[in-house]
């Protein structure tokens, strides 16, 4: 096989666009020992999957698990669902503000939030001037 279709073969397999019968043309060529020598570095590669294709799983696989271990399973849900049930605290039933507070201690809050709402809108007022001297100022900077 002439060696330019080998370089071809070996740029689609890289790029994932190979069929299966161009794969074996390489694995071929690459189990052979007249390598080209600037194709060298790939052989590895072709001769790994030639070899792992032959390795075999000979030990034996169980199929059931062992009755020891569903026991000690059993036991440790059940030793995990008594330290739950120790530790277990319910929650207390939610608080409303008028069983906490006095009717008097929330109308003081209201108007403080009042009072800190009205200053909080007097600042962004003041914001909203400072942005249009920014705009005007930037149009007279800008202006060619």
């Amino acid at each position: 096989m002439e060696l330019h279709k080998i370089e071809q073969l070996v740029e689609k397999y890289f790029e994932a666009t190979t069929t299966v019968a161009e794969e074996e043309t390489l694995r071929e060529y690459f189990s052979k020992d007249d390598i080209a020598p600037h194709l060298e570095q790939h052989a590895p590669l072709f001769n790994y999957f030639a070899k792992a294709k032959e390795e075999r799983f000979t030990k034996s696989v169980p199929l059931k698990p062992g009755i020891n271990y569903m026991k000690w399973v059993s036991v440790a849900a059940i030793a995990i669902f008594t330290v739950g049930l120790y530790f277990y605290q319910p929650t207390p039933a939610p608080v409303t503000l008028a069983d906490e507070y006095t009717q008097e201690e929330i109308e003081s809050a209201k108007e403080a939030f009042a009072l800190l709402a009205m200053n909080f809108n007097k600042g962004t007022e003041q914001l909203y001037h400072l942005e249009e001297f920014e705009k005007t100022t930037n149009k007279f900077l800008t202006k060619k």
